[in-house]
């Protein structure tokens, strides 16, 4: 069997500190040669000018080839539409479109900026008519707290796929069969595009835990019972970390997975282990990004 393809995402940074932290990472992850790597927002559309900035460095100076979160919350078209096209512009040609968090916070109710592009769907349209994008979309196995079923999540999906998707990226799982039920109902709907499963990466479990009950993911009691007793381990948190998420990969492997988005959380060696535990090698030498 053929090693899977990856991609990865990172975050903004919010101090100098975390900044070097993002760029080494970077650089020992470049040699992995990903299809693409995203970077994301902050909650409510924070952080999005520093995003911008990363994204276009990126394009500059790495051999990645970024692609840019965008989101509709607190932004006009207008404002959107020129965000895009300067990624054009400079080299950027994938994006990740996205409706985005409440500007509240998640769990508020969510109202379209006025002016802006009301959801996901429609910012894919918007940036259709401004270049041919590599747009990837996000959708939920364990449905969007904001859906009312899984049949009106892969509906949404759909209409991200009609207004010109390339692919989805799935918020983290850690059962294969939620996966795999989703996928089922999406092709049932007539999506024929790639669903590609996100990974995550978190070896603080108390942030795991946090993470996995705002956006719905149930945690097996397995999986939780493996990092008792390790608050003050890190060391060990990350071998298990690596070692679930290796697991988790290898088993949708058997059942034709070959595509697999590493939430990294800035942190390159968790990653790079899970990437090897799957057999996959550096294929390509960094450049060497200059922080």
């Amino acid at each position: 069997m053929s090693a899977p393809k990856v991609s990865f995402e990172f975050f903004p940074p919010k101090t100098p500190e975390m900044e070097q932290k993002l760029w080494d990472s970077v650089r020992r992850l470049e040699p992995l040669n990903p299809s693409y790597v995203s970077v994301t927002y902050g909650a409510g559309g924070s952080t999005r000018e520093r995003t911008h900035d990363i994204v276009r460095k990126m394009a500059a100076e790495t051999s990645l080839k970024p692609a840019g979160h965008i989101t509709c919350v607190a932004a006009t078209k207008p404002e959107i539409d020129q965000v895009l096209q300067d990624y054009w512009d400079a080299g950027v040609k994938r994006i990740v479109a996205l409706r985005g968090d409440p500007t509240a916070g998640i769990g508020t109710k969510y109202a379209p900026h006025p002016g802006g592009y009301a959801y996901a769907n429609d910012l894919i349209t918007g940036a259709r008519k401004i270049a041919d994008f590599d747009i990837s979309v996000g959708c939920y196995p364990e449905v969007h707290p904001d859906a009312t079923s899984l049949k009106s999540e892969v509906e949404n999906l759909k209409r991200k796929f009609d207004a010109g998707a390339t692919r989805a990226i799935t918020q983290f799982f850690f059962y294969p069969d939620v996966y795999f039920k989703f996928l089922d109902a999406a092709r049932d709907a007539g999506i024929t595009q790639p669903i590609v499963p996100g990974i995550m990466l978190q070896s603080n479990f108390k942030g795991l835990k946090r993470m996995a009950d705002l956006c719905g993911t149930a945690i097996p009691a397995r999986i939780a019972s493996l990092y008792e007793g390790l608050d003050n381990d890190a060391e060990t948190r990350d071998l298990v970390t690596a070692h679930v998420a290796a697991e988790l990969c290898s088993r949708l492997a058997e059942q034709g997975v070959d595509h697999f988005h590493f939430y990294t959380m800035n942190r390159a060696g968790l990653s790079l282990s899970t990437c090897r535990l799957l057999g996959i090698k550096p294929e390509v030498q960094a450049k060497g990004v200059q922080s």
